[in-house]
């Protein structure tokens, strides 16, 4: 995927590419120092930065003051043709960097401050794959912020709390929530809840608590709850993408920013695959 991105802004195209942009930290820089170079935009896919509700999601995270406590997760209970996806995935990044570069992304946004350091643990659940099939990372900022991120693929994953995107700060919390009813019983043909892919962008609705309380200690405010019932499905959301693409050809839209951010995630959660095979804390 490197060559091809460095090979089209040599030829003077614009390219969208796909996350993670690489494999590791050098090849993502020098992806987007030739983009820089050539003057060609880079477009990454982080399709929750086109989505409506996760970006109220992070505007809603935001005003709970700081520091920030961010919980999230995606565990993928695969069978059939989800489960050779993911096998063949794994034959070069674990679900934990695969994925997981969607959402340290979420968590910078919400932050906007520097990670500082990485802890990471895996577990090899399937003899099918060579890498760790789950893993969990927890990242640390420089604000006080701290985040959490687990990920697993495989038939043998949960489906129980596989969906958890909740944040908390000193001013209340707010969640995406899913209803989970029937999530639990594994599909015996087609693909599991957890692994269908409209699954993984879905939110249904946000629900913000407020911290605030009287004199008491009872609360002041009643929960708040947002409707998402007719938010985008994953095609719609693709072609988001690619309208965004377009308009950033066409408008000249500067993306230092968003290149620069694709970069550090992927760092972040490689941070997190070398502190499971290094077993210590990876500072950054």
């Amino acid at each position: 995927m490197r060559t091809y991105a460095l090979k089209a802004f040599d030829a003077g195209c614009h390219v969208f590419m796909e996350k993670p942009i690489a494999t590791n930290a050098a090849d993502a820089e020098k992806i987007v120092r030739r983009a820089q170079e050539t003057k060609r935009k880079l477009v990454i896919g982080y399709i929750l930065r086109v989505h409506p509700s996760w970006t109220r999601f992070v505007e809603v995270a935001r005003t709970l003051g700081k520091p920030l406590v961010m919980r999230m997760n995606l565990n993928q209970q695969s069978s059939g043709p989800s489960w050779t996806w993911h096998k063949n995935l794994m034959d070069s990044l674990s679900p934990l960097v695969d994925c997981g570069v969607h959402y340290v992304d979420v968590m910078c946004q919400m932050t906007g401050a520097k990670p500082v350091r990485v802890h990471g643990m895996g577990a090899h659940l399937s003899n099918e794959v060579k890498v760790y099939n789950y893993g969990a990372l927890q990242v640390i900022f420089d604000d006080g912020s701290v985040g959490w991120y687990e990920a697993g693929w495989g038939p043998m994953m949960s489906e129980i709390a596989f969906f958890v995107k909740d944040v908390v700060g000193p001013k209340g919390c707010v969640s995406i929530v899913v209803p989970q009813d029937g999530q639990t019983e594994a599909k015996l043909d087609g693909i599991s809840t957890s692994a269908d892919i409209d699954s993984h962008t879905k939110t249904n609705a946000l629900k913000i608590h407020f911290a605030d309380i009287d004199k008491d200690n009872n609360f002041t405010k009643r929960d708040q709850w947002i409707n998402m019932e007719d938010e985008p499905d994953h095609q719609e959301l693709c072609n988001r993408e690619q309208a965004y693409f377009l308009k950033a050809i066409r408008d000249d839209l500067d993306l230092t920013l968003s290149m620069n951010d694709a970069v550090n995630s992927l760092k972040i959660v490689l941070a997190a695959d070398e502190s499971i095979r290094t077993r210590r804390a990876v500072e950054l």
